[in-house]
């Protein structure tokens, strides 16, 4: 039986009142039981704080609100700190993330993506439809996430960089911490346990009764399991955007400048100022960390609710310089390290600061400062 996904189910607005609808429309208590299910009660909020037109502190703000008891919110609270805790490894160790973080994957037999996965054809119907889903709505469940990489990384024996470039272009929520982070502690180069998953978990959670796959074992049958066949080929995916025009340098304003990018477009960011506002696309970013053009046009869709945006395409250096000795201001950000001016911190749920080994050491601290 194949699963069942409406794909409107995971339309992403990009107007600040569908957003702020959506805020709002928040349940933590059938979030907190129905999370892991594909049809839960999920917030689809992620690509509004990947984007950084929310923040984890605005959401968290919001449930609180509600007067609900810290029990029923926790949670989804928790799932918030999550986020912030994989932005503050980012935060430290830079581009440590990049490669394998804790420990050495073990047991790589191939390279790049298996093509089953970039194809949708594993012949796992839930993983197939989700994939399929994913290039039409730029959206995956978390579970599936890691399902997902549970097959490229621990059955398919794949290293876990590539297929998370893969996942992290698609992903309209694509965030480089939480993405990369995420395969790592899959990987078990993180911390030191691979996930693995079978049929049966794929079954209770996404609405499926599929039997017979290379995944339909019981779970110690995982420790000797050759690759399928269905795993072995490979290939290295590409993905080419294009970028919007740029405005002339002469539409500048030598005037104090809020410059935003991919992971700052928050409509509310000094909000009634008489400022001028650049939207900086930054071409070498997007090569070294490439995205698809779903999201491209999803960040610039997002672009359009900040008044007066004007859209640069470009390198920092050269907006400073047009910009002469105009005061540039910019939000905190480990993609930001080479710009110049005002620096602003972003929004944090909390104070807690620095690198934890572990997430339940940084919630622990955390939560002191968050419980009512």
């Amino acid at each position: 039986m194949q699963t069942q996904t409406t794909e409107h189910q995971f339309y992403f607005p990009t107007d600040w009142k569908s957003i702020y609808e959506r805020i709002q429309a928040i349940d933590p208590i059938k979030y907190a039981s129905t999370r892991n299910f594909q049809n839960g009660a999920l917030t689809l909020l992620g690509p509004y704080i990947s984007r950084g037109v929310i923040s984890t502190k605005f959401v968290f703000e919001h449930v609180n609100s509600l007067d609900l008891e810290w029990k029923v919110t926790e949670k989804l609270v928790q799932e918030l700190a999550w986020r912030d805790y994989w932005q503050q490894i980012w935060v430290v160790k830079h581009n440590q993330i990049e490669s394998d973080f804790n420990f050495e994957q073990k047991d790589i037999l191939h390279t790049g993506v298996p093509t089953s996965i970039v194809e949708a054809n594993t012949g796992i119907e839930a993983i197939d439809e989700a994939v399929e889903n994913f290039y039409k709505t730029g959206y995956l469940h978390n579970h599936m996430r890691m399902y997902i990489a549970a097959v490229c990384c621990n059955i398919g024996k794949y290293h876990w960089s590539a297929p998370a470039k893969w996942m992290y272009a698609n992903l309209l929520d694509g965030d480089l911490a939480s993405n990369h982070l995420s395969w790592q502690w899959v990987a078990g180069t993180f911390s030191n346990r691979k996930y693995v998953a079978n049929q049966e978990n794929i079954n209770k959670y996404f609405n499926s009764t599929q039997r017979n796959t290379f995944l339909d074992v019981p779970y110690e049958a995982f420790n000797n399991l050759e690759v399928p066949a269905e795993l072995l080929q490979s290939q290295n995916s590409i993905t080419e955007i294009k970028y919007p025009e740029s405005i002339s340098p002469l539409d500048l304003e030598e005037k104090k400048t809020l410059v935003y990018n991919y992971y700052n477009l928050d409509p509310l960011w000094h909000e009634g100022e008489d400022v001028q506002r650049v939207l900086l696309i930054e071409p070498v970013v997007f090569e070294r960390y490439p995205i698809s053009q779903k999201c491209m046009d999803f960040a610039l869709g997002l672009s359009s609710s900040i008044k007066g945006i004007k859209i640069f395409v470009g390198s920092f250096t050269s907006l400073k310089t047009q910009l002469k000795d105009s005061e540039i201001i910019f939000k905190e950000h480990p993609l930001n390290a080479h710009y110049q001016g005002v620096l602003e911190d972003r929004d944090w749920m909390t104070s807690v600061e620095g690198y934890f080994p572990g997430f339940f050491k940084f919630w622990n601290k955390a939560k002191k400062e968050l419980v009512k």
